[in-house]
């Protein structure tokens, strides 16, 4: 294995550990923040710092209007209706469902790149069998939650989850197959600004400011978590790991946070955790090995066999 490939796994293991706490934070940050300006201060700060590292480190390079325009597509999908629209569904369920539900967003980055020809790849028994289990471990934690869905807002919430996990995988094809040519961390902090800008616009027309005047110190140090960790570390490893890795194997992070958010959500928020719970658990971890599998099978050219490109 060599060195590019090896530090795309350990950032990928990195955003699967940090990633899965976020949730957490998240439901505590919009308990009294307004979801959309969280997000966006969040965002717009975590990219503002990240430049500024870049312009001291003398890495900015290829950072122009070009690159922040083709990066603004990714960065609207992913980190504003991904991202931000996750923050504002955690007002009304549970930050463990949250991640239970975006977990199926491997799902759709394997159906948009199969439909749209990017990667047909993708659709082998191994992988399908991996999609099939995550899938399942997602209708298990539904079946808990049914009663539930009679709540307005809670209904709400859950169906805005599944529109951000869509965007957000939408976001990650056109990242992996329509590159902008620049860095990895200078396209993480283009998409970063631009994601965080209109997060902020859709804060003016979309948030209640009044709960400004209640805003706790749980929220406050939740969002400098967030913009340290969950943002200005993670998100260039999650960026750098989707351009060396195969686009279904850079998303299995989405299987592994529901088990951190789960038992924080447990343990520290009251959420509930049941044998079905686990059950679904396990589903998504068989779910993450068949992707991983999948992803490393050969593929038979004309006169060669030839792995699939990272």
């Amino acid at each position: 294995m060599n060195k590019a490939l090896t530090r795309a796994y350990l950032a990928l293991a990195l955003v699967c550990v940090v990633w899965g706490t976020t949730y957490f934070f998240l439901r505590i940050g919009v308990e009294t923040i307004p979801p959309f300006l969280f997000s966006g201060v969040r965002q717009m700060i975590a990219g503002g710092l990240l430049i500024a590292l870049l312009v001291l480190s003398g890495h900015l390079k290829g950072f122009n209007w070009k690159v922040l325009m083709h990066q603004s597509i990714p960065g609207i999908l992913m980190i504003s209706l991904g991202n931000g629209v996750v923050g504002w569904s955690e007002q009304f369920i549970p930050s463990g469902l949250a991640a239970l539900i975006v977990s199926i967003m491997p799902v759709y980055i394997v159906f948009i790149a199969f439909v749209s020809g990017a990667d047909r790849r993708a659709l082998n028994g191994s992988i399908l069998l991996g999609l099939f289990l995550g899938s399942l471990g997602i209708v298990l934690m539904f079946s808990d939650n049914l009663s539930d869905l009679a709540n307005p807002s809670y209904f709400s919430g859950m169906v805005m989850a599944f529109i951000a996990a869509l965007a957000w995988a939408s976001g990650s094809v056109y990242s992996k197959y329509r590159p902008s040519g620049a860095g990895a961390m200078v396209n993480a902090a283009a998409q970063m600004i631009s994601g965080g800008f209109f997060l902020l616009l859709m804060s003016f027309f979309l948030d209640d400011y009044s709960r400004l005047a209640h805003v706790s110190s749980e929220s406050i140090w939740s969002l400098i978590y967030l913009i340290v960790a969950g943002s200005l570390l993670t998100y260039p490893c999650f960026i750098y790991a989707l351009e060396k890795l195969p686009v279904g194997l850079s998303s299995i992070y989405a299987y592994i946070n529901p088990f951190i958010a789960l038992l924080l959500g447990f343990f520290f928020l009251g959420e509930k955790l049941t044998w079905i719970t686990s059950l679904a658990l396990l589903a998504a971890v068989g779910g993450v090995f068949f992707i991983n599998r999948g992803y490393r099978v050969p593929r038979i050219g004309k006169n060669k066999i030839a792995v699939s490109k990272i």
